[in-house]
Order: structure tokens, then sequence, then C-alpha cells
């Protein structure tokens, strides 16, 4: 599986696309809102020229489509006009004198929906006519950019801040002795309870390497002083085995394709060669892997839960009608998220019975737990020297 060429998200507007199913990444944004903000406060009163015609550059890490995409953007302008409006309110410390714009990249895989990002920019430039008419003047220019951030995206020391939300559990490539059949995961695509420790650590090592290379290549492409805000699923437990809720979750799809095998309607070779490029980390294994190359210096990091169904808002541990919710998980959240990779291994003929199967194996599991997944969020600043 070649996962640049194939990893993305449903594309297009309609019913199972991820632009109209993707209330749970919107729930984490809006959580993750003050870190962000801080982020932006601290680059703006410590980093930008004191001469009033800096260009503060943005990235947003695996964008994705639909509305979502443009909301970090709308988030950034609003905090960066507000600082601007704090500062024309103190005559006594006009440090900035204003900014001269704002360049907002959105980056993805190539295969990303951009056509559909790009339609919706009519959107955002709507929302900045609405502003009041003593705002500052603050113009943003924003660009696509098709790459893998596991990649060099930008030049060195060019960007004041990158922002990515539920991407980083995404990895660089399916672990090579999985993808080869030196090791097999059974009926897993993921780790599961029945997964080897071998086959545990080849997932562990994947994440290892790319996270480390993720880190050193925004080390060299961030201004000193710059930020990072990060967002994405973890697990709450530092024992693989007892991986949680996310885990969990890929356990129930597998299960699903399982039954299909049973039916007849998937070969199991197909099964067995069949696992996602994917770690969801743990709070410590993220300190530690920051801590160990000394690029940044950790601002701030917490996880918080997000429930499995996208449209249930409730702190309750009690799930009111599972088959509901069920249904939700499935069709609202995990099926615009999985259905390329799904149609690119299995073809597209056995998508509709999947889900369906799949939907029944949630809504039995929420039957005996409310679950949640854990979702891990870092915020960062680059120290030490500019690298080449």
């Amino acid at each position: 599986m070649k996962v640049e060429k194939v990893l993305r998200m449903a594309t297009g507007d309609g019913g199972n696309s991820y632009a109209a199913n993707s209330r749970l990444p919107e729930k984490a944004l809006i959580k993750t809102r003050p870190m962000l903000e801080k982020a932006i406060q601290d680059l703006y009163t410590s980093t930008l020229t004191p001469q009033g015609q800096g260009i503060m550059v943005v990235a947003d890490l695996g964008c994705s489509t639909g509305p979502n995409a443009l909301l970090v953007v709308s988030e950034v302008m609003s905090t960066l006009r507000e600082c601007l409006r704090r500062e024309e309110m103190d005559d006594d410390d006009r440090r900035h004198g204003g900014m001269a714009a704002v360049q907002f990249f959105l980056n993805d895989l190539p295969g990303n929906d951009f056509n559909l990002v790009f339609r919706s920019l009519e959107n955002l430039q709507n929302l900045a006519s609405e502003t009041e008419a003593d705002d500052p003047e603050l113009p943003c220019y924003v660009a696509g950019l098709p790459g893998s951030f596991y990649t060099r995206l930008f030049p060195s020391n060019s960007v004041h801040l990158f922002h990515s939300s539920y991407s980083l559990m995404w990895q660089s490539k399916v672990p090579e002795d999985l993808t080869n059949g030196s090791h097999l995961n059974e009926e897993n695509i993921y780790i599961g309870k029945t997964t080897s420790p071998t086959v545990v650590t080849l997932f562990q090592e994947q994440f290892r390497k790319d996270f480390k290379l993720f880190l050193a290549l925004r080390y060299k492409e961030l201004v000193l002083g710059g930020r990072m805000v990060l967002t994405f699923l973890g697990r709450k437990s530092g024992e693989m085995l007892m991986h949680g809720e996310v885990g969990t979750m890929w356990e129930l799809l597998a299960k699903s394709l399982q039954s299909l095998v049973q039916k007849g309607r998937v070969k199991k070779e197909k099964l067995s060669s069949f696992n996602l490029p994917y770690y969801a980390p743990s709070v410590n294994d993220v300190k530690a892997l920051v801590k160990e190359d000394n690029l940044f210096n950790v601002d701030h990091i917490d996880l918080f839960e997000s429930n499995w169904d996208p449209l249930d808002d409730s702190d309750s541990d009690v799930v009111p009608d599972c088959e509901s919710s069920g249904e939700n998980v499935a069709n609202k959240s995990i099926r615009a998220v999985m259905e390329p990779l799904i149609v690119e291994h299995f073809g597209d003929a056995i998508l509709d019975e999947l889900f369906v199967v799949f939907a029944s194996m949630v809504s039995k599991h929420l039957e005996i737990t409310k679950a949640k997944y854990p979702v891990i969020v870092v915020s960062l600043n680059k120290a030490g020297h500019p690298l080449n």
C-alpha cells in the first residue's frame, strides 16, 4: 500500500463524504481552541517583527476537506485581529504597529479533495467581509500545498505556526515486515488482543521513526521561537495490551471484515494482507520522543476524551440509544475515514454490507460500555538554534 497515494478522507460533499461527517474532528478543534489561541498570542508578542511589516506564515498539516479545513484559518485570523485590536488600544506599547498579512497553507496528501476546499474559500471571504468596520485590516492569503508531512514542505526558518489535528496518528506506511509478509497480524488490521508482541513492536517502531522525522522536518522549517499545536488520537494506558478504545474500534472493524470472510464475500488472504498505517501513542510516548532530540520545548500537553458517537455531546456514561449511536459511529464517522482504504484494498462491492455489520457490532459494544476516544493535544515551541 502506497500510503501517500491511497490515504485520504472520502471526497465530495455527499452523504458519505468526510465533509458531511467530520463532526468528531470539529469537536476536537473547538476543545483545543484555547491552546491554539495561546500559541498565536505568544508568537505575536515574541516573534513577529516590531516594524509592523511582518507576514505570519501558518500551515495546517493534514487539513483534509469540508468545513473544518477553513475553521482553523478563521480561528487564527480571529485571534490575530484581537491581538492587533488590543495593541491599538495601548498607545504606549505599539511594538508591532500592525501586521502586513497572513499567508496560510493548507496541506494534505495529493488525493485530498482540494477542489472542495477551494470552493469553500468563498465562505471564508464572506466571514471576513462581516467583520466590524473598526476591526484591524489584516489580509489573508490561502494556498493549497499537496504533499506528505513526512517530507520537507517549506524552506528553512520560514514558518511561524504549524497546526495539525486528527492527522499524526496516520503513519507514512504500514511496517515493512507486515507488507512483505515476514510477519502476519492474523485477522487484525491494527493492534488487537491477539496481535503478537513482535507485530506490536513493528507498529511502535514505525511511529517512533515517523514522529521523530516529523519533528526534525518541522524544526528546520520553523522560525526560532515558532510554535506547533498538534492534536491526535492516542491511548490512556502505557500498556500496549491495554490499548484502549482506539484499538477496540479497529478490532470491531476487523471482526466485521472477518464476518464477510466467513460469508465468502472477502478472501481470507485479502484480510490477512490489510493493515492500517496507524498508531495511537500514549502521552508518555509523545513526551519521551520530544525530549529525546531536544528540538522543542513542551509548552503544554494534555489528554481529553471524546465520545465515539460524533453526535453525542453528553458527559453521561450511559448511551441512551445504542442502535442509533452504532449507526452514527459507523456511517457518520468511520466510513468517511475508511472508505477510500477499503475500496482500494477490497473493492467497493462490500462497502454497504460491511458498514451495516460494523454498525451492529458497535451497537452491541456500546451496550456494554460507553466508548470514548482518548485525544492528545500538545503545544511545542522551537528550541535551540536554526538548522539549515
